[in-house]
């Protein structure tokens, strides 16, 4: 039997085991993984481009499981009113090739990605932030800052979005969370005291939603908009004063902010993967001047990982439904007995 784990099972699973834990229990999931590193199989996404478009597959695999995702991302979706980025996951047994866990990942998808950020933000902004900038209203915004109060003690939350229904929506969404909400007229105005910068825009091309003068000593940026080529939203002199971290760099040299470096910048300028800093491989933060970057570009190694907590709170709390999607034989060898109910002419 496969179980399937739909909208609804996800929103049982928060309501029964709490967002706050769920997230730290993910951030404690990714950083088990990420230390196994060197024990997963590991390829940039496939990409297929298409108008108006891009759909991906996202694989990987360890000697224990098999996962992939399927995610597609369409900034014109919201016009006709379909989300922009839908997603399907599935983990699957090595050892026998049965996939015993099909997953919606939408959701999961805006979950684990806020949960790596937040993730990064652990391991390279200061200790004692406090106050974080979020540039991009849109459906990724609300987890980034839920995900955060994880691993710091946020307080204030100052953002921006072009579109005023987003920042309506975002004020509303966040107006019980307990925290100062600044609502900002101007992108500079965001990054203004912010100590933790984190900028998730749909913004098409090389842009510059942060201009590298506002970007002060001591900031951590989490770039999570830039995520395909030709799309990027820093400055280039912003990179070239930042220690940057990534999740691989097969994937994040097409993808991410660092696209725009030749490879003697890349070696320059990127402090390491995010495995080498959880390994203590690589050091993180150097001082409390240092201005840090995670380009964010969403890997396949975390949605595994998303996956694996899913499967095991699903038992925990007894949610999902077991289809029998894999045919059940005495005789294996035996497929057409499922139809030997049924004419074969």
């Amino acid at each position: 039997m496969t179980k399937i784990i739909t909208i609804p099972d996800v929103e049982k699973l928060i309501a029964q085991h709490g967002m706050q834990t769920f997230f730290r229990d993910l951030i404690g999931y990714l950083r088990e993984d990420f230390l196994y590193w060197d024990k997963f199989h590991k390829i940039p996404r496939i990409a297929a481009h298409v108008p108006n478009g891009i759909i991906e597959l996202m694989p990987i695999w360890d000697d224990r499981f098999f996962s992939y995702k399927y995610v597609n991302g369409h900034p014109n979706n919201t016009e006709s009113g379909h989300l922009t980025v839908v997603a399907l996951g599935c983990l699957a047994d090595i050892a026998t090739g049965y996939p015993f866990l099909l997953s919606e990942m939408t959701l999961l998808t805006a979950i684990r990605t806020a949960a790596t950020s937040a993730l990064a933000s652990d391991l390279l902004a200061r200790r004692d932030a406090t106050t974080m900038t979020i540039i991009g209203l849109g459906s990724q915004s609300e987890f980034q800052v839920l995900a955060h109060l994880a691993v710091r003690p946020i307080d204030t939350i100052r953002y921006f979005d072009l579109d005023p229904h987003a920042m309506e929506r975002f004020r509303n969404n966040m107006k019980e969370c307990g925290l100062q909400l600044i609502e900002c007229r101007t992108a500079e105005e965001a990054v203004k005291g912010g100590e933790i910068i984190t900028t998730a825009t749909a913004a098409v091309g090389h842009q510059e939603v942060v201009k590298d003068a506002w970007v002060l000593p001591g900031m951590h940026i989490n770039g999570i908009g830039g995520d395909s080529p030709g799309k990027t939203e820093l400055s280039l002199a912003t990179l070239k004063r930042a220690r940057i971290f990534i999740e691989f760099l097969p994937q994040t040299q097409m993808e991410g902010e660092i696209q725009r470096l030749t490879p003697e910048e890349r070696s320059q300028h990127i402090g390491g993967e995010l495995w080498e800093l959880i390994s203590n491989r690589k050091k993180g933060r150097q001082s409390e001047e240092e201005i840090t970057l995670y380009d964010s570009v969403g890997f396949a190694l975390e949605d595994y990982s998303t996956l694996r907590l899913v499967h095991d709170l699903t038992k925990k709390y007894n949610l999902g439904n077991d289809f029998p999607i894999i045919p059940k034989l005495s005789d294996p060898k035996n497929l057409i007995s499922l139809l030997k109910n049924h004419h074969l002419n």
